[in-house]
């Protein structure tokens, strides 16, 4: 994940044709828990190639709806969280490519899911979800439905897999789980081969083993969060999927920097972000500078 220095707001893309109160009422809450402003960004897409100015498809309009979206986000921000600092902005431009080139100064970047196909997703100007989770650098919070607030043993999901970004995502999810005074489990999810020519049973406890090691340590700094862990055999998203259900987030690291189109999110943060059973945050891998 990018150097946090510098980052002071959360931000929420809001969608004019289908503004997602889930995504607004989470982002308010994080930016309230975070003690940051926050900023709600509508991008007004540039025309499609060849349309006339007096098309239908008319600027002019995008933007007084943009403007109105804006002012009814920024209604219900205030009807939830009347004390967060807050900011908007109408800004020219793809929304996905807007969200990312933002998410520069960004804590964190929160979208709604239409759940799109895989062709809109990877073809549609339309498409949000996939190609900022993929690009930007902070962590991106994918959110579709409201959050399972007031659980009596609220807690949340993080995937590791040994790699640095999976630490990264899990050193985050410590905080986050801090924030929401919750519990932490770690899933690491193992694919076993369907040929195997090692001995599965030492596979299985070398993976504990490192788990268990990744695990340690992490929660000194947040002596109050109660971590768990465990070892999995299945599919990933499948057994990521089911971890999600009841839990507040899941939280999943990213390799590197993803493709213009997403397709180099990876399988498995592509799957969850269509099956997870509750918000989505992808962390980018750790950055320092």
């Amino acid at each position: 994940m990018q150097n946090t220095a510098g980052r002071d707001e959360v931000i929420v893309g809001i969608d004019p044709r289908e503004q997602s109160v889930p995504a607004l009422a989470w982002a308010a809450d994080e930016a309230v828990r975070r003690r940051l402003p926050l900023r709600l960004v509508v991008a007004v897409p540039p025309p499609p190639g060849g349309q006339h100015v007096d098309a239908p498809w008319n600027r002019t309009v995008l933007q007084v709806q943009g403007e109105s979206a804006l002012t009814e986000a920024a209604a219900t921000v205030r009807a939830l969280y009347a004390e967060v600092p807050l900011a908007t902005g109408l800004l020219d431009g793809t929304p996905s490519v807007v969200l990312c080139r933002k998410a520069a100064q960004a804590r964190m970047v929160v979208v709604g899911s239409r759940r799109l196909s895989r062709p809109e997703e990877l073809f549609s100007a339309g498409s949000v979800a996939v190609p900022v989770s993929a690009q930007a650098d902070c962590p991106v919070v994918v959110v579709r439905e409201p959050e399972r607030a007031g659980q009596r043993h609220p807690h949340l999901v993080v995937g590791v897999d040994g790699s640095e970004s999976s630490r990264t995502a899990l050193e985050f999810a410590v905080e986050e789980a801090a924030l929401h005074n919750a519990a932490l489990h770690a899933v690491w999810v193992w694919r076993r081969p369907v040929v195997s020519f090692g001995d599965e049973a030492a596979e299985l406890d070398e993976r504990r083993r490192i788990l268990s090691e990744t695990v340690a340590g992490r929660g000194e700094k947040y002596p109050d969060v109660k971590i768990t862990h465990e070892v999995l055999r299945g599919h990933p998203v499948e057994e990521l999927a089911l971890a999600s259900i009841g839990a507040l987030v899941v939280v999943v690291g990213r390799h590197g920097r993803g493709g213009y189109s997403g397709m180099r999110l990876g399988s498995v943060v592509h799957g969850l972000l269509h099956r997870a059973e509750c918000p989505v945050i992808t962390v980018p891998e750790s950055q320092h500078g």
